[in-house]
């Protein structure tokens, strides 16, 4: 980490998160009108709990709680891995391997960021 890091929107986390909220919410428009309020719902809420949760951690005056809730956030993107995996079971999406890549990439991050901050404090 670099650069002075002023805000969660300075994260790259967040940043990559917002990606992923925005690529959720696109996949979720073709799915069928009856998983509106089904599972389309979910995997756009667990999206963007994900990123929530790296924002209110950031505003956190600790950094163990900073900590606590960036394994929320963690715990929002298993939810959403297993929600592309049922969607792709139903056939609502082909193999969903490019959001299971993203959430995998964004897990490596978000715990290499988590072991950045309690080495560093």
């Amino acid at each position: 980490m670099s650069q002075k890091v002023r805000t969660h929107k300075d994260l790259e986390i967040w940043k990559k998160g917002i990606d992923l909220v925005t690529e959720v919410y696109k996949v979720t428009k073709q799915y069928p009108k009856e998983e509106q309020y089904g599972l389309c719902s979910q995997m756009q809420r667990a999206a963007v709990s994900y990123t929530s949760n790296i924002a209110e951690g950031a505003a956190r005056s600790s950094v163990s709680e900073y900590v606590r809730y960036l394994y929320i956030a963690m715990g929002s993107l298993s939810e959403l891995e297993t929600q592309v995996i049922i969607s792709v079971n139903l056939e609502y999406m082909d193999s969903g391997e490019d959001i299971l890549e993203h959430i995998e990439h964004l897990r490596r991050m978000t715990l290499n960021f988590i072991k950045y901050l309690k080495d560093k404090s």
